[in-house]
């Protein structure tokens, strides 16, 4: 805990927080987020039982008492169902931590418009909400604006692997606000999240590129140290590029 993350007044001991989609089962689902070493998991609340006691529960795996739950919007394509959602989500397991994405048509990008509307009704009604977003750092000044705990701007569309696209946004973005910001969505290997940690994002949201990988448990364990590597590098600070060669050693006062 020397460096944690620290969302709406909440400590977490790891900076890397994964899904509880894809993996074929809850069970691969645990051994995946222990491998990781994160603290705290998304939960797709219109697409994951959490309630029905003859189907296998979500919460038999991963116990909500040690893991946070951050139940998340996914799915919803209006505001108006991403707010009834989380509403819901507090009814059900009394969850007031959030993450809200609204998506749209077009390739499944977050409409920044629904997003920031349905904002700032979950802040009026006393959630901390981290949202998911484009990486607009004009827009991502709005939504702290109107009260978002943490901003989570995307790598590259949900789910594509692509990577990390527009370093360049994601560090304007960092500059622009001061709450935590969080690459969500796109990435696909390890090394592309502690890309994202060196440009000096407090975390990473990883659920496709572990889920999708052809040994879920080991990618986990791969994002673990590659978000670890990639802040401890941020922090280090890196030596400045420079056009020509520059030795190692001092070419001065060498033996002839």
């Amino acid at each position: 805990m020397s460096d944690p993350m620290v969302i709406a007044g909440r400590s977490f001991n790891s900076r890397l927080i994964i899904g509880t989609g894809k993996f074929k089962d809850y069970e691969e689902n645990a051994a995946a987020l222990e491998a990781s070493g994160a603290d705290m998991v998304t939960v797709a609340i219109r697409r994951v039982n959490l309630d029905q006691p003859d189907a296998p529960l979500l919460t038999d795996s991963i116990d909500p008492k040690t893991t946070t739950y951050l139940p998340n919007t996914a799915g919803c394509f209006t505001g108006e169902d991403a707010v009834r959602t989380l509403r819901l989500a507090r009814e059900l397991g009394g969850w007031n931590l959030v993450k809200l994405e609204v998506l749209s048509d077009v390739h499944l990008y977050p409409d920044m418009a629904e997003t920031l509307a349905s904002l700032k009704l979950l802040v009026a009604d006393g959630f901390d909400v981290m949202v998911y977003c484009t990486d607009d750092p004009v827009y991502c000044q709005k939504l702290q604006d109107a009260g978002a705990a943490a901003i989570m701007p995307l790598a590259a569309p949900i789910g594509s692997g692509l990577g990390l696209l527009n370093p360049t946004n994601i560090r304007l973005v960092r500059e622009a606000v001061t709450v935590p910001v969080i690459v969500d969505a796109g990435l696909g290997t390890a090394s592309e999240a502690a890309a994202a940690m060196e440009l000096g994002v407090d975390g990473i949201i990883a659920n496709s590129a572990i889920a999708g990988a052809k040994d879920p448990i080991r990618m986990a364990r791969a994002f673990k140290y590659a978000v670890i590597a990639g802040r401890e590098a941020y922090l280090a600070g890196r030596i400045e590029r420079k056009q020509y060669a520059v030795p190692s050693s001092p070419t001065s006062g060498m033996i002839e």
